[in-house]
């Protein structure tokens, strides 16, 4: 190559593909959240992004595929909002709590809207494949972060050495599955701070003298579906 010799451009067509995936993808979430991941369809979701049945089909390939980018998508804006804002809390109970909190305000978005990590595992829970193992991936992922977080508490001296540590983040989990039922179900106005009750409550069995105190949450009710 001459010096004089001019670069050729790089194509800007894998990016422009990567972008139209992500608004395609985008726009699956955001249908899977009210009609679930088996109501996605490459027909229903080129009627919502005004695109032909083959260019979306060319994006994903399959139906399973799509549900699995929706799923993995769902994962990362998860772990955007509610894990990785706290990591910057200080190890044990603070951390502890800023992840059930940050799981609250999103689990109180959703109310509306419903979250794909539990209609999913009701639509999946007796279909293995693909899809299923995707979503198992994704919870057992964040409940495995959970747990560590319980470990850090007990290792901070804030919860007791001897406390059940699987078992009370199973009862964190919990709290979460029940209030999706009482605030999308039984439509519960109190379901919010039963639930922050509930947390605190898991605690205090096996908090030590030396934990520090929680910060009082603003005082909210959960917006019930109607």
């Amino acid at each position: 190559m001459s010096d004089t010799a001019v670069p050729a451009k790089p194509s800007r067509a894998p990016a422009k593909g990567q972008q139209t995936k992500a608004v395609i993808i985008d726009a699956a979430l955001n249908l899977a959240a009210q009609i679930g991941l088996e109501g996605l369809s490459i027909g229903a979701l080129a009627e919502v992004t005004q695109m032909s049945k083959s260019g979306v089909f060319a994006h994903f390939g399959s139906r399973e595929e799509l549900q699995i980018s929706v799923v993995r998508e769902y994962h990362q804006r998860f772990e955007q909002e509610v894990f990785y804002p706290a990591m910057s809390t200080p190890r044990g109970l603070p951390r502890l709590r800023a992840m059930f909190a940050n799981w609250m305000k999103r689990t109180s978005a959703e109310i509306d809207s419903g979250c794909i990590y539990i209609s999913g595992a009701v639509e999946f829970d007796d279909r293995p494949g693909p899809v299923r193992d995707a979503l198992a991936d994704s919870v057992n992922t964040w409940l495995a972060a959970m747990y560590r977080a319980v470990l850090q508490a007990q290792t901070e001296g804030h919860l007791r050495s001897d406390a059940d540590a699987k078992q009370i983040a199973f009862e964190i989990h919990a709290l979460i599955l029940a209030l999706h039922y009482e605030a999308r179900f039984l439509r519960s106005p109190d379901s919010l701070a039963r639930a922050n009750a509930g947390f605190d409550n898991i605690l205090a069995r096996s908090a030590t003298d030396a934990a520090p105190a929680a910060k009082a949450p603003p005082a909210r009710r959960l917006k019930t579906v109607r």
